[in-house]
C-alpha cells in the first residue's frame, strides 16, 4: 500500500528538522526551507500557466524585460543578457514573437547596426492577462495573511533583497 502523501506544512517541518539535525540554524532553516517551498509551488503554477499561454519561460523573460522596460526599447543583445542566453537563441525566440505579433523589431535610428525591441500592444495585453491571472493565485497563497501581516512580510523580505545586492557568489563558508 503506497503511503499517504504528505502536506506541504509536514514536509516543510521534515525538512527543517533534517537540516537543524545536521548542524543548521533552525530559524534560518525554517526560513529558507518555507521559501523554497513556496517559490517551488509557485513555479509549478506559473509553468502550467504559461503552457496554457502558449509561451516558454524564454518567451515570458522577453515580455517582462520589456515590459519591465516600459517605453524604452532594448536591443536583442541586452534581452539576451538579462535571460542569460545566447544572442543567437535570442534571435530565433524574437522571430518566433514577432511572428506571433507579441515584440516588433526596428533598426535603432541611431546606430544603423542595431535593433531595438519593442512590446506590441498584444504583447503587452498577454503580459497584462498573464499578471492578473497569477495576482489570482498569489493572492491565495497569501490568503491566510491579513494586510498588517502581507505588508509585514513584504517588509522583512525586501530587508533580505537589500542584503543580497550586490551578492555575486556564495559567501565563503570559513572552517575551524
Amino acid at each position: 500500500m503506497a503511503a499517504k502523501p504528505r502536506s506541504l506544512a509536514e514536509g516543510h517541518h521534515q525538512a527543517v528538522a533534517l537540516y537543524v539535525a545536521a548542524g543548521g540554524e533552525e530559524t534560518v532553516q525554517r526560513v529558507i526551507t518555507a521559501l523554497y517551498a513556496v517559490t517551488k509551488r509557485l513555479d509549478q503554477w506559473y509553468a502550467r500557466q504559461l503552457a496554457d499561454l502558449d509561451l516558454t519561460q524564454g518567451e515570458w523573460a522577453v515580455l517582462t524585460g520589456l515590459a519591465t522596460a516600459r517605453d524604452e526599447c532594448l536591443t536583442p543583445s541586452q534581452l539576451a543578457d538579462a535571460s542569460s542566453v545566447a544572442p543567437s537563441s535570442m534571435t530565433h525566440r524574437l522571430d518566433k514573437m514577432a511572428a506571433r505579433g507579441l515584440v516588433a523589431r526596428r533598426p535603432d535610428p541611431t546606430n544603423r547596426t542595431r535593433t531595438l525591441v519593442s512590446l506590441t500592444p498584444d504583447g503587452w495585453e498577454l503580459f497584462s492577462q498573464s499578471t492578473r491571472e497569477s495576482n489570482v493565485v498569489e493572492s491565495d497563497t497569501l490568503r491566510d495573511l491579513d494586510e498588517a501581516e502581507r505588508v509585514e512580510l513584504a517588509r522583512l523580505l525586501e530587508v533580505v533583497l537589500t542584503g543580497l545586492d550586490g551578492t555575486v557568489e556564495a559567501p565563503v563558508v570559513r572552517r575551524g
